[in-house]
């Protein structure tokens, strides 16, 4: 059988330290389709336990299955991070409802927060400084050299004002929702409005980091080796 010298193995040791390493996909983040599918149930979860037992069994509920995830996972071995994100994000909303005694506040926080991001996003877009952007640039190392270039920033303001749209598009339809007291019509937009639309928009994101890197690297502002 034939062995590698010491200078292959060193060779190949150097090559693999030097390989970039691939980022993790926002799916990967988020525990992947078993990630996606386990921060639904909580919501699930809650909208049928009110429905059948009441809102004090409704948060009862929510807050055993998502420890019950978390348990899950530790056992597992699998990464812990969205299960705990998932438990402390069920507490807060389980305590609004405790303390307000209606169900339909299980869902406040993120009625507010997307209209927040959607906010956010808008005005980065007004400032000449959309998030899409800044965001995905500083994530890959490639810092703020894309606003040089007026082509890439109206790449990224493209990608910015769809993800603002999404955002928006989430607080009006769960605002309506919460205004009308529907509250499993509430759990129904939260998932399906939630990682779906986020995902479609993010594509998006992705077109315009492509589009910037060939335009940068075109017009020398950016390496061919690091488009």
């Amino acid at each position: 059988m034939k062995t590698k010298s010491f200078l292959e193995t060193e060779s190949d040791t150097q090559a693999e330290q030097t390989a970039p390493r691939q980022q993790p996909s926002v799916l990967d983040q988020a525990g992947g389709t078993k990630g996606i599918v386990y921060s639904a149930l909580p919501v699930v979860a809650f909208v049928v336990a009110n429905s059948v037992g009441g809102l004090r069994v409704a948060v009862i509920t929510a807050l055993a299955v998502a420890v019950a995830i978390g348990v899950e996972r530790l056992v597992r071995k699998e990464s812990v991070q969205p299960a705990i994100g998932g438990v402390f994000g069920v507490a807060i909303a389980a305590g609004l409802v405790w303390f307000t005694g209606s169900a339909k506040d299980y869902f406040l926080i993120g009625i507010w927060a997307s209209l927040a991001g959607a906010v956010l996003f808008l005005l980065s877009v007004l400032a000449r400084w959309p998030l899409a952007g800044v965001i995905w640039n500083a994530a890959t190392g490639k810092g703020t050299i894309w606003r040089a270039d007026k082509r890439s920033r109206l790449y990224y303001d493209v990608a910015t004002l769809v993800l603002a749209a999404v955002f928006g598009a989430r607080f009006a339809v769960q605002q309506y929702f919460y205004a009308t007291d529907q509250v499993g019509s509430l759990g129904f937009a939260k998932i399906a409005m939630g990682f779906p639309l986020l995902a479609l928009a993010l594509v998006v994101v992705a077109w315009a980091a492509r589009r910037s890197n060939k335009r940068l690297v075109a017009i020398g502002l950016l390496p061919a080796k690091r488009a």
